[in-house]
C-alpha cells in the first residue's frame, strides 16, 4: 500500500512510466542531488527490503552522465560502494534480529518467494554469494537478510560485503565511465539504460523458469508414482481390485 502511492507520486518519464526508472532522466532531473540520490537508491536496494530500483543501471548510467551531472567518477564509486556496504548492513541487522516474520507469502513486496530464493542462493553458494548477488537484482536486496537469518558469522560476512561493494559498485561506475567515451554509447544511453534493466531481469526469469519446469517434472514423478500404488494395490491378492 504505501510502496503504491510512492510510485503513484512520482513523475511519468518521456518514455512512459515513472522516471525512477529511467536513470538518464532521473539523474539530471535531481541536478545537484543527483549523488545524493544515487547513494540513497543503491543504500535502500543493497539491503533495506526495496528491490525494485535501477541498481545496475543507475551505476553504469551515472558513469557516462558524471561531466554532465558535474561529478568525478571517484566521488560516485566511493559514495555509492560506502552505501552498497551500509545497506547490506541493514539487511544483515534486520535478518538477524526479525528473520522471516517480516515477510509473508500474499505481500507485494516482502513475499516470502523472494526470501526464500535468497536463502537457496546463499546455502548454494555461502559467503560468496555476497559478491555474486550483487549483480542480480532483488537478490542482492535479500541476501544480506538471508545471511543475517541463518546466523552466518559476522566478520566474513562483512569481508564478503565490501568485497561485493566494491565489485559492484565501483565496477558498474567505472565501466559506464569508459564506455562512456563511445559516441554510440553516450547518444543512446536511453535505449542503453533499457538494455541493461533487461539483462538484469534475465538471470531471475530464467531462474522462475527453470523452477516452474522442475516443479512441473516433480508433479508428473508424483503423478506416476501414486499411480503406480493404486495399480499394485488393486493387483495384490486379497485386495478388493483382485480380478475374479
Amino acid at each position: 500500500m504505501i510502496a503504491d502511492t510512492l510510485l503513484a507520486t512520482l513523475p511519468a518519464s518521456t518514455g512512459g512510466g515513472f522516471v525512477l526508472f529511467n536513470p538518464d532522466e532521473l539523474l539530471p532531473a535531481l541536478g545537484p542531488w543527483a549523488l545524493a540520490g544515487i547513494s540513497l537508491m543503491v543504500f535502500i536496494e543493497s539491503g533495506v527490503l526495496f528491490p525494485f530500483l535501477p541498481g545496475d543501471s543507475l551505476l553504469f548510467t551515472a558513469g557516462v552522465l558524471h561531466e554532465a551531472l558535474g561529478l568525478q567518477v571517484w566521488v560516485i564509486a566511493l559514495c555509492a560502494f560506502v552505501a552498497a556496504v551500509l545497506g547490506d548492513q541493514v539487511g544483515y541487522v534486520l535478518g538477524n534480529r526479525f528473520g522471516r516474520r517480516l515477510f509473508t507469502d500474499d505481500a507485494r513486496i516482502l513475499k516470502t518467494a523472494y526470501l526464500e530464493r535468497a536463502e537457496a542462493f546463499f546455502a548454494k553458494y555461502g559467503g560468496t554469494s555476497l559478491i555474486l548477488g550483487r549483480f542480480v537484482p532483488i537478490v542482492r536486496t535479500y541476501v544480506p537478510l538471508a545471511a543475517g537469518t541463518a546466523g552466518y558469522r559476522y566478520p566474513k560476512f562483512l569481508l564478503f560485503n565490501v568485497t561485493g561493494a566494491f565489485l559492484w559498485a565501483v565496477g558498474m561506475t567505472v565501466l559506464g565511465s569508459l564506455l562512456g567515451g563511445i559516441p554510440f554509447i553516450r547518444d543512446h544511453i536511453d535505449v542503453l539504460a533499457v538494455v541493461l534493466v533487461v539483462l538484469s531481469v534475465v538471470p531471475i526469469a530464467l531462474h522462475a523458469l527453470l523452477a516452474w519446469r522442475r516443479s512441473r517434472r516433480e508433479a508428473a514423478l508424483t503423478e506416476l508414482r501414486t499411480a503406480d500404488v493404486g495399480d499394485d494395490a488393486g493387483t495384490r491378492p486379497g485386495s478388493a481390485g483382485r480380478p475374479e
